[in-house]
């Protein structure tokens, strides 16, 4: 079985098969040990920071996660390791660890931290995440989190100028274990189905019928659905007697569009 890579206090890292120790199961079924650290400190970025990028502000941004409800510590510690600043503008990386969406570009948000980390903790109460699917790979924050919980990541994005710059970011982080598609979403990847989660990242108005029969039997979907006014945030679990609905609260995302931008 294929291990999760994770990122060290700031340290990149990828060890060889031969140097994994055994795998470490936590309450949620994933994987609680640092696997596939990098030997080396990659030193094109400075993922440790001074000032607003410090280890020490990226424990308050936890914290607040933590008074927030967000529980499961596996899941917040690999918030704390995972550098935000670089999915922004740097001209906006002092505010990368407010709990607050920012801007990316093209008309689009980074999420807040809670809500990326609410959807991450939705899909980890099913169990083990061996695949995931992600609509919307954005700045490609939430892919870097996805990719550090569940053994493979096949992410979508309908712009192709944040998938690359996306793509350029996680490879620099050597997080290896995600494919990319450049494609607006609505129909899913039904190549790389069933998935153990789908997580979306725009709302469309009605559920995408396409994206629920892409889920493994006992799967789950986190997704807003809604107009741009009123939205409410989905957790959709695929059972052998149907799906069951529950909603998690209210929200506010980019709506779901058709169609690639070159």
């Amino acid at each position: 079985m294929a291990r999760r890579p994770r990122l060290a206090g700031g340290c990149l890292a990828d060890r060889g098969p031969a140097e994994r120790g055994p795998t470490e199961r936590g309450p949620g079924g994933h994987n609680s040990n640092r696997v596939g650290r990098l030997e080396q400190v990659v030193n094109k970025l400075d993922l440790t920071g001074i000032g607003m990028t410090s280890q020490r502000t990226r424990m308050r941004l936890v914290d607040r996660l933590r008074e927030q409800g967000i529980a499961d510590e596996d899941l917040l510690d690999i918030v704390s390791s995972t550098p935000r600043h670089i999915f922004v503008d740097e001209a906006l990386s002092h505010r990368a660890y407010e709990d607050t969406a920012l801007p990316i570009g093209f008309n689009q948000t980074i999420s807040q931290p809670y809500v990326s980390a609410h959807m991450c903790a939705a899909l980890m109460q099913g169990g083990p995440l061996v695949k995931v699917l992600e609509i919307g790979t954005g700045s490609g924050y939430q892919t870097s989190l996805l990719a550090q919980l569940a053994e493979q990541v096949f992410t979508l994005e309908r712009i192709r100028g944040l998938q690359q710059k996306a793509r350029e970011r996680l490879n620099l982080l050597g997080l290896r274990n995600i494919q990319f598609r450049h494609s607006d979403g609505g129909t899913g990847w039904p190549q790389q189905a069933p998935y153990d989660g789908i997580i979306v990242s725009a709302s469309p108005r009605k559920v995408p019928m396409e994206l629920v029969d892409q889920l493994a039997t006992h799967g789950r979907m986190i997704i807003p659905i809604g107009d741009e006014e009123e939205q409410e945030l989905q957790l959709i679990t695929l059972t052998p007697e149907g799906t069951k609905v529950r909603v998690l609260e209210r929200v506010r995302f980019v709506p779901m569009l058709g169609g690639k931008v070159q």
